[in-house]
C-alpha cells in the first residue's frame, strides 16, 4: 500500500493571549456566544443582523458554491461504481448483385440485438478514494467558506449601523454646536448695539456660525452612505430600507472573553477552511502517487443476438463477453511524475497557507485586544475632556453675557468645545468597532461543530 505521509503543520500555540487577562477564570474564558451582538441590547441592531444572514447575497453566493462541490463529489465517487449501459440496434443489410466473381444474386438479412455492457475499475491502490475524499473536503471547505462570509457579513452590518449612529451623534452635535454659535452672535450683536463691541467681533462670530451650519452638509451625506451601505448588506434597495437609528449612547458595551489561543483552531471558520483545502491536498498526492501503479478493469457484456425478433430472446440467441485487463503505465513522457510534484507542491503550498492562518488568527485577537483596551480609554479620557470644554464654554458664555471676558477666549472654548464632542463620537464610534473587531478576530457567531459534505446548509 502507498504510504499516507501527512505534512506536519509545526504550530507554535501560546498558553493565553499577551493582551488578555494574565489568569483567566473559567468564565473569563468562555468563547463569544452565538448570537453576541444581543449584547449591545439595540433591537434594531439585532433585527438588521438577523436580516443580513438571510438575505445577503454574499452569503447566498458561498451557499451556490456549496451546491457545486456536493455535485463534484458526487461526479467524483461515480468512479467507485461499475458503470452499466444498455444497447440495442437494429440493421438491415443488402449485398450488391453485382460482384467480382460475376455473380448476379443479391441477398437481404437482418440483425437484431440487445445487450448490456459493465465495466469496473477495482480501486486496489485507493486512487479513486483519495480522489473522492479530496473532492469531499473541498466541499467541507466551501460550508467554512460560507462561515467566513456569514461572519464577515455580519461584522459589516454592525459595523455600518454604528457608522450611522455615529453619523446622526455627529450630525447632532454639529447642530447645536451652530445653535450655540448663533447664540453667541446675538449676544455679541446686543453687544454692538450698546456700543461695546465692534463689527470686527461681529464677523469673527459670524465666521464660526457659517463654518458650523457648512459642516453639516457632509454629515448628511455620510448618514446616506452608510444607511445605504447598509441596504446592500440586507439585499434591498436603499429607498426600501428604514433605518430608525438613535445614539451610540443608547448602546451597551457587551464584554468580550477572548478564551484560550488553542480553541482558535476549531473556533475559526477560516481556520477550518484552511485545514480543510490542506486535508483535500493531502488527498490529492495520495492519488497522484497511486497513479503511478498498476490498474484493474473488469469488463463485460451480455445479451441477445439474432436475425428475426421472435427468436431473439430465446436461449440460443444469448451471448455474453467477460474480460479483465491490467494496465502499468510504462512511459507517459513525465506526466505523472510531474503530476506527483505538482500536487505535492500544492501541498507545501495550502500547508503554509494554513500555518498563515493560524498565526494570523492568534495575531488579530492580540491586536483586537489591544484596539479595544485602548479605544475604550481613549473614550474615558475624551469624556473628561468633553466635560471640561462644556464647563469652559458655559462659563465664558455667561461671562460674554455679563461684558467681563473677551471675545478671543469665547472663540477659543466655542471651538475646543465642538471638536470635543466631535472626537467623543467618533472615540464611541471606535469603542463599538473594536468590540466587533474582537468579536469577529474569536470566530463569534458560529458553532464550531462537525461539517458533513451531504449537508449543504
Amino acid at each position: 500500500m502507498l504510504s499516507n505521509d501527512k505534512p506536519e503543520p509545526g504550530l507554535d500555540i501560546p498558553p493565553a493571549y499577551s493582551a488578555g487577562p494574565k489568569n483567566p477564570t473559567v468564565a473569563e474564558a468562555a468563547l463569544p456566544t452565538l448570537d453576541w451582538w444581543r449584547g449591545f441590547r439595540s433591537r434594531e441592531l439585532t433585527e438588521i443582523i438577523e436580516e443580513a444572514r438571510e438575505a445577503n447575497l454574499d452569503i447566498a453566493a458561498a451557499v451556490a458554491r456549496i451546491v457545486q462541490a456536493d455535485a463534484n463529489s458526487r461526479v467524483g465517487g461515480a468512479a467507485l461504481l461499475p458503470t452499466v449501459g444498455l444497447n440495442g440496434g437494429a440493421t438491415r443489410s443488402r449485398s450488391s448483385q453485382n460482384t467480382s466473381s460475376g455473380s448476379t444474386g443479391g441477398s437481404e438479412r437482418d440483425n437484431l440485438s440487445g445487450s448490456l455492457t459493465a465495466s469496473y475499475e477495482i480501486d486496489f491502490w485507493g486512487k479513486n478514494r483519495a480522489a473522492v475524499r479530496a473532492l469531499e473536503e473541498t466541499a467541507v471547505a466551501s460550508r467554512f467558506d460560507r462561515d467566513v462570509v456569514t461572519l464577515s457579513t455580519v461584522a459589516s452590518a454592525a459595523n455600518s449601523y454604528f457608522q450611522v449612529l455615529a453619523a446622526q451623534d455627529r450630525l447632532r452635535v454639529a447642530r447645536n454646536n451652530y445653535e450655540s454659535a448663533q447664540r453667541v452672535l446675538t449676544l455679541i450683536q446686543q453687544r454692538v448695539n450698546a456700543g461695546t463691541a465692534s463689527a470686527l467681533e461681529t464677523s469673527q462670530q459670524e465666521s464660526v456660525v457659517a463654518t458650523q451650519r457648512a459642516a453639516i452638509p457632509p454629515l448628511e451625506q455620510t448618514l446616506a452612505q452608510y444607511r445605504n451601505a447598509l441596504a446592500v448588506l440586507l439585499a434591498r434597495s436603499p429607498e426600501h430600507v428604514q433605518i430608525r437609528g438613535g445614539t451610540l449612547n443608547s448602546l451597551a458595551v457587551p464584554r468580550v472573553t477572548p478564551g484560550l489561543p488553542s480553541e482558535l483552531l476549531t473556533q475559526r471558520p477560516d481556520i477550518r477552511e484552511a485545514e480543510a483545502q490542506l486535508a483535500a491536498a493531502n488527498a490529492n498526492v495520495y492519488n497522484a502517487r497511486a497513479q503511478l501503479l498498476p490498474s484493474i478493469t473488469l469488463t463485460g457484456e451480455g445479451g441477445y443476438q439474432s436475425a428475426v425478433l421472435r427468436t431473439l430472446l430465446r436461449p440460443e440467441s444469448a451471448f455474453y463477453t467477460a474480460a479483465a485487463g491490467l494496465t502499468q503505465p510504462i512511459f507517459e513522457g513525465g506526466r505523472l511524475l510531474g503530476n506527483v510534484d505538482l500536487q505535492k507542491g500544492k501541498q507545501d503550498e495550502l500547508l503554509q497557507t494554513y500555518r498563515k492562518a493560524v498565526i494570523s488568527a492568534f495575531s488579530d485577537v492580540e491586536t483586537a485586544l489591544t484596539g479595544l483596551r485602548n479605544a475604550r480609554e481613549r473614550e474615558r479620557l475624551q469624556r473628561a475632556v468633553v466635560t471640561a470644554s462644556r464647563r469652559a464654554f458655559d462659563i465664558s458664555e455667561q461671562r460674554l453675557r455679563e461684558g467681563t471676558i473677551d471675545l478671543v477666549t469665547v472663540l477659543q472654548t466655542q471651538q475646543t468645545l465642538y471638536t470635543a464632542e466631535d472626537t467623543l463620537v467618533q472615540a464611541r464610534l471606535a469603542t463599538m468597532q473594536a468590540v466587533v473587531s474582537l468579536y469577529q478576530a474569536l470566530g463569534g457567531g458560529w458553532r464550531p461543530k462537525p461539517v458533513e459534505a451531504s449537508n449543504a446548509r
